[in-house]
């Protein structure tokens, strides 16, 4: 068992997701960040902690907006299951404009819209308890998991210890507080839609 969010391009390329990164993220720590040379050598010295990774801008959603990614899932996908097909091309060229297309089609105005009203659907799915289908938040969901892999007698040490591993690292890096509660309500009425959408690109 491994904790996963899903991320909207998980099946195409890897400049497809640099596109994403740039545009769902925003900011002037981000900006700086990307404008930096690198630093030139010096001695070694201890290690500094690690930056933490700028967070996604948060927006109200709407069920339009919950909607129109639901709708536009499908096409997400088929762009990725034709670039992994034998023989496909490694970074088609054209694969930013062809995410562009299906968010345009779905009502978005680009593919990066489309990838932060996901990212804000994602967020909201992180704190829901899959089996009573409500919110409790994503470190009681995680703690949850947590006690059931530990009182799991069937899962093979390794696996265990790995998932394991995973659920505490993810403890110590939780996601952003939710700055729009509203959206708790509007994603538990499409929850089991959603919870589909994600499972099926696992």
């Amino acid at each position: 068992m491994r904790v996963a969010v899903r991320s909207p391009i998980a099946a195409l390329t890897v400049a497809a997701a640099f596109v994403l990164a740039s545009a769902t993220f925003s900011g002037p720590a981000f900006a700086q960040a990307r404008q930096q040379p690198a630093p030139a050598k010096q001695a070694p010295a201890k290690e500094a902690a690690p930056a933490p990774a700028p967070e996604a801008k948060q927006m109200a959603l709407t069920d339009k907006q919950i909607e129109s990614v639901l709708a536009a899932q499908k096409d997400i996908d088929a762009l990725g299951s034709e670039h992994m097909k034998p023989g496909a091309k490694a970074a088609p060229t054209n694969m930013t404009g062809k995410l562009n297309d299906v968010a345009k089609k779905h009502g978005f105005a680009n593919y990066a819209e489309f990838a932060i009203v996901q990212n804000n659907i994602e967020l909201v799915m992180s704190g829901f308890d899959p089996k009573t289908k409500t919110y409790i938040g994503p470190e009681a969901v995680i703690k949850q998991q947590i006690a059931e892999i530990q009182a799991d007698k069937k899962m093979p040490a390794a696996e265990k210890k790995e998932a394991l591993a995973d659920l505490n690292q993810a403890l110590k890096t939780p996601p952003p507080a939710l700055e729009y509660k509203a959206n708790i309500e509007l994603v538990a009425k499409y929850y089991d839609k959603l919870a589909a959408m994600m499972q099926d690109d696992e």
